[in-house]
C-alpha cells in the first residue's frame, strides 16, 4: 500500500543551517499494516509523514502509494488517497463550524461541489451512528461548533473525518501529545477500532514507547533520518521497552537519549 524508496530531504542547503532530515529511507508498508514510528527529536519521524503528505518535495528518492507514484504530486492531489490526523487538536476541523458540518466536508471531500449546501437527512442519520460509535456523547451535540469541544473530542472527530472515505493510508502525527493521558488512551482505543474495523492501513509517530509497542502490528524506529529498527510478528508482541532500548544501542552504536521520548 505504501512504498518508499531511498527518499533523501536536506533543509537549507548550504547555509549554517543544514540539515539532513531524511537520509535514504526504505519501507514498504503491506495493505493493513498498523506501523508504530518511533524515534528521539530529529529522527526524522514527522518529516518522513510530511514527505508521504506531500507537505513539500523531496530532493531524490520515490514515493508509491497503492501502486501509483505520487513522487510529484502536490499536497492537495495527494489527498485523495491520504486520511491525517496531526499534532494539534485544532487542526484538521474548522472551529466555527458544527460537528455536522464538518463530517460532511470531510464525506464530499474530492466530489464536485455546487452550489447546494445542506445535509440531508440521510447523511445526518449516518453521522449520528458514526458519532455513537464513539462513545462521548456528541451524537447528541451534532449542531455544537466544533471549536467548543476538548481536545480529545476533537481528536476523536478528525479520527471519523479522516477514516470517512476510507483512505488508501491514514496517517497520524502524535495525535495523543497534547492530551492528557486518560484522554489520550481513549483517543488510542478510538484509534484502533476505526483502523481495525475499517480495514485501513495506518501509519502512527509517536514519542511514547510503550504506546508505540502496544498498537499496530509493525514498529519501526528511526535516527539521524534513517530506519534503523523495523519490527513485527511475535517479536513485537514480546518486547519491552527494555528490548527496544537495547536494540537500539546495538545498530546505532549509542545510547538512547531518553530526553527525547517517553518511556512510560
Amino acid at each position: 500500500m505504501l512504498e518508499i524508496q531511498n527518499i533523501h530531504k536536506t533543509f537549507n542547503p548550504g547555509t549554517i543551517n543544514e540539515k539532513h532530515a531524511l537520509n535514504g529511507v526504505n519501507l514498504t508498508l503491506n495493505e493493513g499494516d498498523f506501523v508504530t514510528v518511533i524515534g528521539g527529536n530529529g529522527a526524522g519521524k514527522s518529516t518522513m509523514l510530511n514527505a508521504i503528505a506531500g507537505t513539500w518535495p523531496v530532493d531524490e528518492g520515490s514515493i508509491l502509494i497503492n501502486g501509483t507514484d505520487v513522487t510529484g504530486l502536490p499536497e492537495f492531489k495527494r489527498a485523495a488517497f491520504l486520511g491525517r490526523v496531526f499534532q494539534d487538536p485544532m487542526t484538521g476541523t474548522t472551529a466555527t463550524m458544527q460537528i455536522d458540518e464538518n463530517l460532511a466536508l470531510a464525506a464530499r471531500r474530492g466530489q464536485h461541489r455546487g452550489l447546494k449546501w445542506g445535509i440531508s437527512k440521510k447523511e445526518k442519520k449516518k453521522f449520528h451512528e458514526l458519532l455513537k460509535t464513539l462513545e462521548l456523547g456528541l451524537e447528541d451535540r451534532m449542531t455544537s461548533k466544533v471549536g467548543l469541544l476538548s481536545g480529545g473530542q476533537r481528536q476523536a472527530v478528525t479520527l471519523l473525518m479522516a477514516s470517512l472515505q476510507k483512505p488508501k493510508l491514514l496517517l497520524l502525527d502524535e495525535h495523543t501529545a497534547a492530551l492528557d493521558p486518560k484522554t489520550a488512551a481513549k483517543v488510542l482505543e478510538l484509534t484502533d477500532k476505526i483502523i481495525e474495523e475499517n480495514h485501513l492501513t495506518a501509519m502512527m509517530v509517536t514519542h511514547n514507547m510503550r504506546d508505540a509497542i502496544a498498537h499496530g502490528n509493525r514498529l519501526i524506529m528511526m535516527n539521524n533520518g534513517k530506519v534503523i529498527l523495523n519490527i513485527s510478528g511475535e517479536e513485537k508482541k514480546n518486547l519491552t521497552v527494555e528490548d527496544l532500548l537495547i536494540k537500539f544501542e546495538e545498530v546505532s552504536g549509542e545510547e538512547f537519549d531518553s530526553d527525547k521520548a517517553l518511556l512510560g
